[in-house]
């Protein structure tokens, strides 16, 4: 068990025990929590302390409240470089209900237009979304940015400027992407680092457990979400 629990860790430096435990059940190995804690602390693993993040005091308005997929995607940028020097400038799209990745364009430089084109591909496949809660950086709040919102029947929420907190589940989710991904791999070029963070968002959304699902995936709590509301459709319109 222990040399099982140590190769998981081995594979996901930044999981803790409750993640690493629902890895374990997968592969057969089932036990309860405490269990699972007392066995961690046994082998003595620990996740690495990240430095402290420097809090703003300040008043955090209610957000948006959320219900169901595809009334707010939240996007934002993350920044960082490859090993031959090429910039990277990640743009990443976030359902806040299902909490799945639902992109991250990856390129050097990343504008309006291409905001719009990678938008454009997610609405075809999704559906749209009632909002799109973003900061007011320039590619979000550009005319040609606006008038496609407008055009596809989409709502901003704008965060106010200097308080990222108010799009508090993308910097969540940004977060973990540079703390699982963007910090742990080395990007020898832009091509590489495509692959390599593609391979992670998928991971993100069909393997990785999310503690506010109980510990679902994504995919699986979507999955769950559809299924129940086809049940309840089905079972509201039968004869009785």
């Amino acid at each position: 068990m222990i040399t099982a629990m140590r190769d998981l860790s081995g594979q996901y430096p930044r999981y803790g025990y409750r993640r690493i435990h629902i890895f374990l059940g997968r592969q057969g190995h089932q036990m309860s929590p405490d269990r699972a804690y007392r066995i961690w602390r046994q082998a003595g693993l620990q996740v690495p302390r990240k430095r402290p993040r420097k809090r703003v005091a300040g008043s955090r308005p209610r957000p948006l409240p959320v219900t169901g997929r595809n009334q707010v995607w939240a996007y934002d940028f993350v920044f960082d470089a490859c090993a031959n020097g090429q910039q990277l400038k990640c743009l990443t799209i976030v359902d806040e209900y299902t909490r799945e990745s639902l992109a991250i364009d990856v390129a050097g430089s990343i504008r309006s237009g291409r905001v719009i084109e990678v938008l454009t591909k997610l609405v075809s496949e999704h559906g749209a979304p009632q909002h799109l809660r973003s900061d007011n950086g320039p590619e979000f709040v550009s005319k040609a940015v606006l008038k496609w919102l407008v055009a596809s029947n989409i709502n901003t929420a704008h965060i106010d400027p200097g308080k990222p907190w108010q799009n508090g589940l993308d910097e969540s989710f940004n977060g973990k992407f540079r703390d699982e991904c963007l910090s742990l791999e080395w990007f020898r070029n832009r091509t590489e680092a495509k692959i390599v963070i593609e391979t992670w968002r998928r991971h993100y959304n069909e393997v990785r457990p999310h503690s506010s699902h109980g510990y679902l995936t994504p995919a699986a709590f979507k999955t769950i979400e559809f299924e129940t509301k086809r049940s309840s459709t089905t079972h509201c319109g039968a004869n009785p």
